[in-house]
């Protein structure tokens, strides 16, 4: 869960800025506030919400998508991510490079993707890392 944290303090050490922004405060405010500051950082911090809102809730869609996909289709996305030709998928899978095709295209209609670089997004969106991957669904 993430909650939008602003720090404040009457008379900051610099130390404590830096701790509190590394401990994931948006923004160290001294005291007493000021009111055009504070409605400043009110403003930033809806806009950082939604943005964050947003962010969390592509992730979450890539990975309904991703779970839907095979075992073999996960490797295959993978290596395609990684850059991979079908032919070198084949030789790595031990595949011939038509099953690869077939497995390419069922994964793409699956993620709804018409593109490697649509495939790459949502691979992105998805924030897993490749272990993780291949242990979903």
């Amino acid at each position: 869960m993430w909650l939008p944290v602003i720090a404040t303090a009457a008379d900051p050490a610099p130390s404590q800025v830096v701790s509190a922004i590394k401990k994931g405060a948006l923004d160290f405010l001294r005291l007493p506030l000021k009111a055009t500051r504070l409605t400043s950082m009110v403003k930033e911090v809806r806009e950082e919400a939604f943005a964050y809102g947003e962010s969390m809730r592509r992730m979450a869609q890539a990975r309904v998508c991703l779970a839907r996909l095979s075992p073999r289709e996960r490797e295959i996305l993978e290596l395609v991510v990684a850059g991979e030709s079908n032919k070198s998928i084949a030789q790595q899978l031990e595949i011939s490079p038509r099953t690869v095709e077939v497995h390419r295209s069922s994964m793409m209609g699956k993620l709804g993707a018409h593109r490697a670089a649509e495939v790459v997004r949502l691979r992105l969106e998805a924030r897993l890392g490749p272990t993780e991957l291949l242990k979903a669904g």
